[in-house]
């Protein structure tokens, strides 16, 4: 799930500009290597490393991302609170609670495992592939949000009724239901039953 747009670069301390690179991995989960962010997502994609991040307000609601009109893969849909892949060698856990910061300006009150997912899923839009193993995160969000405008264009906290309303009408990111599904045992028991996840 891409964090950036295509054309950034990371600038190490030398200042020669570098490009963005994921990590792949195997079936498993085992690292074999690294690619070039947007190469990996070229059809038919290289299987890479990725985080899904859900998190909950005090009465339960799913904090709900919209993607910024400026990114180059699913510009202006719906997704999870925070997406994104670890840099080669950063553990997923670093990684979630980073992105989330940075994207979000809020850092998690609680941020726990709640496994893993491993999917296929092209974007006909873009033509781009998401070939990644997921690494999902759920946890509880207290603090004011203070959203990077070139990362998030809108956020929601929804119920799970007013989710299933809100999907049915409006567009939202091929992964979104994938790593919803995978999440929902940890988010159960986050919430409690009566939240209705």
């Amino acid at each position: 799930m891409p964090i950036t747009p295509a054309t950034e670069t990371q600038l190490p301390p030398n200042g020669t500009a570098e490009p963005i690179l994921l990590e792949l991995v195997d079936e498993n989960g085992v690292t074999t290597g690294t690619a070039e962010k947007l190469a990996a997502h070229q059809p038919p994609g290289q299987l890479h490393r990725a985080f899904s991040v859900f998190l909950f307000d005090e009465r339960g609601r799913l904090l709900l991302q919209q993607r910024a009109l400026g990114k180059y893969h699913s510009p202006g849909v719906w997704s999870n609170t925070c997406c994104g892949h670890p840099c080669p060698g950063e553990a997923p856990f670093a990684a979630a609670a980073r992105r989330t910061h940075e994207e979000l300006g809020v850092s998690p009150s609680l941020l726990a495992q709640a496994g893993t997912v491993r999917y296929n899923h092209p974007d006909p839009a873009s033509g781009l592939v998401e070939q990644e193993y997921n690494h999902l995160f759920v946890g509880l969000v207290q603090q004011t949000l203070a959203p990077d405008p070139e990362e998030v264009g809108g956020t929601a906290f929804v119920t799970a009724a007013e989710l299933a309303e809100r999907h049915a009408r409006e567009p939202f990111s091929a992964w979104f239901m994938t790593v919803l599904d995978a999440a929902r045992p940890a988010i159960k028991e986050l919430t409690g039953s009566a939240a209705g996840w």
